[in-house]
C-alpha cells in the first residue's frame, strides 16, 4: 500500500477519530490544575521535624464516614449537626500588621551561585552533544544527498501539521499555560525566609500580644498547606528548613502563648474557657488561636507519617481544652482521631486514644458521648476480620473502648444496652430463619468480637457498678451463638464462646454451666485414628470455621480436645475453694473418665489422667474441710467465706497443677503466632 497525499494526510489529521481522542486528551492536560512544585516536600522534611520536635508507614488521614458495618453500625445514628457546621467561612488566613517586618535579605547566595555552577556545566554539556549531532548530520548529507530532501519535506510536514493544530485549538478555545502569567503570580506571593521566621519568633516571645503573632500563625497555616498549590495563600516558603523550623516553633511553645495571652493556668477546665468568650481578651486572642487549632487540623488530615502525626498530636494534647470554645473543630478533631485509632500503627493509635480520653474527661458529657459513639462505630468497621498480624491491633482497640467507656458508666451504660440489644435481635431474627445469609451475620468475627467487646466491660466493671442486667442478656446472646452451630466446622467459634463465658462467671462469681458445650468438643471424632498424619497446623486463634480438608486431621483433634481440656480446667478453677465443689464437678469428672477410656491416643490419655487425678484430689480436700465446719447451706455468709483464706494464698494442688497448664497453654500460643 503506497503512501497517502499531502491533502490525504491533511484530511486524516482534521477527522479521524483517533487525532480527536488526543487532542481531547490533550485539552483535558492542560485544562487540570498545574502540579504542585513540592509535590513530595513533607516527605523530604520529615526528618528535620522528627529532630527539632524531639529536642522540645501509616495510611493517609482522610476520612471515611461510612467505613463501619452494614448491619451494626446504624444503632448509634446521631445527628452530628452541632460539631459539622460550615467552617469554610474563611480561607483561615489572618490580616497582618505593617509593622511586622518581611526581611528579603537573600539567604541562599552561596546555594545560588552552585546552583548557577550546576546549570552552566549542564548547558555545556548539552551545548557538546548538539555539536556533535550536527557533525554526524553533516557527514549524512555529505553521503547521501536524497537525504537532505527527505529532511526538507519532513520540515514543511512538520511546520503545516504545527500550524493546523494550533489554528485548530484556538477553534476550540483551548489555552496553553502562559509562563508569564506563572511566574507573575508566583512573584506576587511574600516569600518566607528562615530571618524572618528567626525575627517573628524573637518578637512573639518578647510580645505575645504584638503584630508578630499574627504574621507566624499565617505562616504556620501555609507551612501546614506545604505541597498544595492554593492560590488564595498569600505567603511562600522558601526551603524545607523555614517549612521545619515554623511548624517547630508554633507546635512546641503556642500553649504557652495562648495561656500568657488569656491568662489561665495548665489546670484549666472547659467552664473556664466558655467564660473568657464573654471578655474583652478573648475578641483579641480568640481569631488567633482558632487559626492556630484549624491550622493543625489540616496538618494532621495531610501528612500521612505515622511519626508526625504522634509527635503533632504529643504538642495539641497539651491544648485539647481550647476546643471547648470551638464545637465545630472539636467534631473534626474527634473524627480524625478515631479515624487514626483505628488505622494507625501502635504509637499513632496510642497517641490518639490518650487524645480522645482528654477530649472526654476535659471537654464535657457532650464531647464523651460522641466518642463513646464514634469509637464504637470504628470498632465494628475494624473488628470484621481476625488474622495473626492484626490480632494485637485489635485487643489494643478493644482495650481502648472498654476503658473509654469505662470513664462514666452512667453515661456509658445505655449504649452498652442498646448495642446487646441489637446483638439478641439479630441472634433472634436468625433463630427463628436460619437462613444462610442471616446465620452469615452470627458467624463472623465483627458479631463475636462486639460480644467479647462488651464481655470486658462487664468483667471490670461488675464489682462496682450493678451491671447484672447486661450480663444475663450478654450470656444468653452468647450461649445462643455456641448452640446455633453444632457442627464440628464451628468448634473454634463455641470455643470462644466457652471462654467467654468463663470470664463472665469469674468475674460476677455468677455460676454458668458450660460444662455440655465443652464435652461437645471432647466427643468429637474425625473419622480418623491414632495413626492420622497431623498436617499442615491450624491457629484456632484466627479461625471461627474449620475447613475440611482439617478436620480428619490428627493434629486439629489434638487442638481442640487440649483447648476443651483447658477452658474446663479454667472452669473448675473458679470455683475450686467454693463449698458445693464436689457437686459441681460430678458429672463432668464422669464424662471425663468415659472419655479416658475412649481415647487411643497415649498423650492425650495422659493429659486427661492427670486431669482426673487432679480434680479428685480437690474434691476430697473440699469434702474433709465441709466436714469440719458448723453452719449450714442457708448461711449465706459463711458460705462465702469457706476457705477464703487458702483462696488467698493459692496454694493447694490444683491450683498449682492450673497454674502450670495456663503456664503452658500461653507458651504454645505464642509459638502457634
Amino acid at each position: 500500500m503506497g503512501k497517502l497525499g499531502k491533502k490525504a494526510r491533511k484530511f486524516a489529521k482534521k477527522n479521524l477519530q483517533s487525532v480527536h481522542k488526543r487532542r481531547r486528551k490533550m485539552k483535558s492536560t492542560f485544562k487540570r490544575k498545574a502540579p504542585s512544585r513540592h509535590k513530595d516536600a513533607l516527605h523530604d522534611t520529615g526528618d528535620l521535624i522528627r529532630e527539632q520536635l524531639n529536642k522540645g508507614s501509616s495510611e493517609g488521614t482522610r476520612i471515611d464516614d461510612n467505613a463501619a458495618g452494614k448491619f451494626l453500625d446504624d444503632i448509634f445514628a446521631e445527628g452530628d449537626d452541632n460539631y459539622l457546621e460550615d467552617i469554610s467561612e474563611s480561607d483561615g488566613f489572618l490580616s497582618e500588621d505593617s509593622e511586622c517586618p518581611y526581611i528579603f535579605e537573600d539567604e541562599n547566595e552561596g546555594g545560588d551561585e552552585d546552583n548557577h555552577a550546576v546549570l552552566l556545566g549542564e548547558n555545556e554539556k548539552i551545548h557538546m552533544e548538539i555539536v556533535a549531532q550536527k557533525k554526524r548530520l553533516d557527514c549524512l548529507l555529505e553521503k547521501d544527498p536524497k537525504f537532505s530532501e527527505f529532511l526538507a519535506s519532513r520540515r514543511a510536514e512538520l511546520e503545516a501539521s504545527k500550524h493546523e493544530d494550533i489554528y485548530s485549538d484556538e477553534e476550540d478555545g483551548t489555552k496553553f499555560p502562559n509562563k508569564d502569567d506563572v511566574s507573575e503570580h508566583q512573584s506576587d506571593k511574600k516569600t518566607l525566609t528562615t530571618c524572618t521566621i528567626d525575627v517573628w519568633c524573637w518578637l512573639v516571645m518578647e510580645e505575645p500580644n504584638g503584630p508578630a503573632l499574627s504574621n507566624l500563625l499565617n505562616g504556620f497555616r501555609t507551612a501546614c498547606q506545604y505541597g498544595i498549590d492554593s492560590d488564595e495563600c498569600p505567603l511562600r516558603i522558601s526551603n524545607k528548613e523555614v517549612f521545619s523550623k515554623i511548624l517547630t516553633f508554633v507546635l512546641n511553645e503556642s500553649d504557652g502563648i495562648f495561656r500568657r495571652l488569656l491568662g489561665i493556668s495548665d489546670f484549666c477546665n472547659h467552664e473556664r474557657i466558655q467564660k473568657l468568650k464573654n471578655t474583652s481578651m478573648w475578641e483579641t486572642a480568640g481569631p488567633l488561636l482558632k487559626s492556630y487549632l484549624r491550622s493543625c487540623l489540616l496538618l494532621l488530615n495531610q501528612v500521612t507519617d505515622g511519626q508526625i502525626l504522634v509527635l503533632v498530636l504529643t504538642r495539641l494534647k497539651a491544648s485539647t481544652v481550647f476546643f471547648a470554645a470551638f464545637p465545630s473543630l472539636t467534631g473534626r478533631l474527634i473524627k480524625i482521631l478515631v479515624h487514626l485509632l483505628g488505622t494507625g500503627e501502635e504509637s499513632l493509635s496510642l497517641s490518639s486514644f490518650l487524645m480522645i480520653r482528654d477530649i472526654s474527661l476535659q471537654l464535657g458529657s457532650d464531647c464523651l458521648d460522641k466518642c463513646l459513639s464514634q469509637t464504637y462505630k470504628a470498632f465494628v468497621a475494624h473488628c470484621k476480620f481476625a488474622q495473626t498480624t492484626n490480632l494485637k491491633h485489635l485487643e489494643f482497640l478493644t482495650n481502648s473502648i472498654v476503658e473509654l467507656y469505662s470513664l462514666d458508666i452512667q453515661k456509658s451504660y445505655p449504649k452498652v444496652l442498646l448495642s446487646l440489644q441489637h446483638l439478641a435481635n439479630i441472634l433472634r431474627q436468625t433463630l427463628k430463619s436460619k437462613k444462610k445469609e442471616e446465620l452469615k451475620k452470627i458467624c463472623n468475627w465483627q458479631f463475636l468480637n462486639c460480644a467479647n467487646l462488651w464481655v470486658k466491660f462487664i468483667t471490670l466493671n461488675i464489682k462496682d457498678h450493678d451491671l447484672q442486667p447486661l450480663s444475663a442478656l450478654l450470656i444468653e446472646i452468647i450461649n445462643g451463638m455456641a448452640y446455633l452451630f453444632p457442627g464440628p466446622r464451628h468448634l473454634p467459634l463455641r470455643l470462644k464462646c466457652v471462654h467467654m463465658l468463663n470470664n463472665l462467671s469469674s468475674a460476677s462469681g455468677l455460676f454458668i454451666p458450660i460444662a455440655s458445650l465443652v464435652f461437645d468438643c471432647l466427643e468429637y471424632k474425625g473419622g480418623g485414628n491414632g495413626d492420622t498424619a497431623r498436617g499442615k497446623p491450624l491457629d484456632l486463634l484466627s479461625v471461627l470455621k474449620v475447613p475440611k480438608q482439617f478436620l480428619k486431621s490428627r493434629g486439629f483433634q489434638e487442638e481442640c480436645i487440649h483447648s476443651a481440656i483447658e477452658l474446663l480446667l479454667a472452669h473448675f478453677s473458679h470455683w475450686s475453694y467454693h463449698i458445693s465443689f464436689p457437686e459441681v464437678a460430678t458429672i463432668p469428672l464422669i464424662l471425663m473418665k468415659r472419655f479416658h477410656e475412649k481415647t487411643t491416643l497415649e498423650s492425650l490419655r495422659r493429659s486427661v489422667k492427670r486431669f482426673i487425678d487432679q480434680v479428685e484430689q480437690n474434691i476430697e480436700l473440699i469434702r474433709r474441710k465441709r466436714d469440719e465446719v458448723g453452719f449450714s447451706p442457708k448461711d449465706h455468709e459463711s458460705v462465702q467465706s469457706f476457705l477464703q483464706l487458702e483462696k488467698n494464698v493459692a496454694n493447694a494442688s490444683f491450683t498449682q497443677y492450673y497454674a502450670s497448664i495456663l503456664q503452658k497453654s500461653r507458651f504454645n500460643q505464642s509459638i502457634t503466632v
